[in-house]
């Protein structure tokens, strides 16, 4: 194995690494024994020369290194196909029989920046380090051996690679790939552009919870806010929803989620509104002084994209969330179900109750929490690295 140039740590900046946290930030690191160029493989030890791991190096980004493994490693081809197999052992294991799901989900699967999700026979890669940018050939050559994928494409098109020093990188690598993908999720079909939908094209972190949700929603009345291609709405029609009015801004969102209805069977039992969710909400709860608003709703679903870039933006997010929900509330019938999700890791879970309980507070309703929710098994948890974990999610009812 070849010479590693070696990131020696500050006293007491070992400990987080040695827990199993990836991310070597800049202000931790000591010195260099060596020059390292940015996107090279390094190794990491502690002050007293202690090995600690190694991983890829960047001198532009806030983290500095972001370790692969506890050892000395050899990055190649292999090195990669090894990783991806064990990973794909995991959602075997975890989500026996999908067919779409995610492969590697970064720091979770010991990829640090490197997404891979499975649409049916097409591959969505999303890289978000300049370490994975540059070993992409050797990437898409493993997946291509365990795969055998009918397309691959990439959806770098985030803003944090900015941080790498990265542009946005988004296209077909290589394949054939149709129009239109259609993707099964719990036994319906969704047409999917995988060009050009929100992360790589659905929201595969809450397909476990569509379908538990769903059982919340049988001879319901039910409001699908934020309904993107309509994942909870058409599974909640499925389940027996007396029927289900999904509301989302994108107007190509709600174009998806009509032509997902018909496909699946389910239009007569769904609409559809494009508009912006939170003056629609607040519209439909307008009333004159002495005036109530009358309560039109069985089950209210609440699953908006995330308002926090980042930690200097969650009050903000939080007043943002305090008001949907405040708002919801009023539209449930007594003994109505609130069904609400958070997807930002700048704001916990306690602090995502706190703040859907102050709302009741201020409509003075009484909520009882009947389930919590997480993302889908495919989406893994390491506790000891909290950015793995960021989608939370509660059921309550209307109590008293």
């Amino acid at each position: 194995m070849q010479s590693l140039t070696t990131v020696i740590l500050k006293p007491g900046e070992a400990d987080r690494i040695v827990a199993g946290h990836p991310w070597v930030y800049r202000g931790s690191v000591l010195r260099l024994t060596h020059p390292a160029a940015d996107g090279d493989v390094v190794q990491v030890k502690d002050h007293r020369q202690r090995l600690l791991g190694s991983g890829f190096y960047n001198s532009k980004s806030k983290i500095s290194v972001r370790l692969l493994s506890a050892e000395r490693v050899h990055v190649d081809e292999p090195f990669f196909e090894n990783r991806i197999r064990v990973a794909l052992a995991v959602r075997e294991r975890l989500t026996p029989g999908a067919t779409s799901f995610r492969v590697v989900n970064a720091e979770a699967d010991f990829l640090s920046g490197l997404i891979v999700d499975k649409y049916e026979e097409v591959l969505a890669i999303q890289i978000s380090s300049l370490g994975m940018d540059r070993h992409k050939s050797l990437i898409i050559a493993a997946l291509r051996r365990i795969f055998s994928p009918q397309a691959i494409v990439e959806r770098s098109d985030v803003a944090s690679r900015r941080f790498e020093g990265l542009e946005e990188s988004h296209g077909l690598l290589e394949g054939d790939l149709p129009e239109k993908v259609i993707v099964r999720l719990n036994g319906l079909s969704f047409e999917t552009d995988l060009l050009a939908g929100h992360k790589t094209g659905l929201y595969l972190d809450q397909q476990a919870n569509y379908q538990s949700v769903s059982q919340l929603c049988a001879g319901s009345q039910v409001l699908d806010c934020f309904s993107f291609m309509g994942g909870f709405g058409l599974h909640a029609a499925r389940a027996g929803a007396k029927h289900v009015h999904m509301l989302d801004q994108s107007a190509e969102a709600t174009t998806a989620s009509i032509r997902n209805a018909e496909q699946n069977g389910l239009a007569a039992s769904c609409s559809f509104e494009t508009v912006n969710v939170f003056d629609w909400l607040k519209a439909q709860t307008a009333s004159r002084p002495h005036e109530k608003s009358i309560p039109r709703w069985d089950v209210i679903i609440l699953d908006p994209p995330s308002f926090t870039r980042n930690r200097a933006s969650v009050p903000d997010a939080l007043r943002g969330y305090k008001e949907i929900h405040l708002r919801a509330l009023k539209l449930l019938r007594p003994g109505g179900k609130l069904v609400t999700f958070c997807c930002s890791h700048h704001v916990s879970a306690d602090l995502f109750e706190d703040t859907v309980l102050a709302a009741a507070y201020d409509a003075r309703k009484l909520l009882r929490r009947t389930a919590a929710y997480s993302q889908s098994l495919d989406h893994p948890v390491i506790p000891m690295i909290p950015e793995t974990e960021y989608l939370k999610g509660f059921a309550y009812e209307l109590a008293g």
